[in-house]
């Protein structure tokens, strides 16, 4: 089945094609996860909070990103 959101962010339309048992479950209380897992990150992120990926990537930016930035505890002298 076709589920289409619009981000409430920037207002995009993002068609999601899920499994109809998958939908089913989750919608019964099974997480979104566990129910479909097939779907991307960013599929299971519009259907549940309403937020597109870019626009949750925006909100919300990779920590990873910031890895190198702090100061390293490490002691070069051995």
């Amino acid at each position: 089945m076709i589920v289409e959101r619009k981000c409430m962010m920037c207002g995009k339309v993002v068609a999601v094609d899920c499994p109809d048992a998958g939908f089913a479950a989750w919608q019964a209380g099974e997480l979104v996860q566990v129910a479909m897992p097939s779907l991307s990150a960013d599929d299971r992120e519009i259907l549940i909070s309403g937020i597109c990926g870019p626009c949750f990537d925006n909100m919300f930016p990779d920590e990873a990103d910031d890895v190198g930035t702090e100061d390293d505890d490490t002691d070069s002298d051995g």
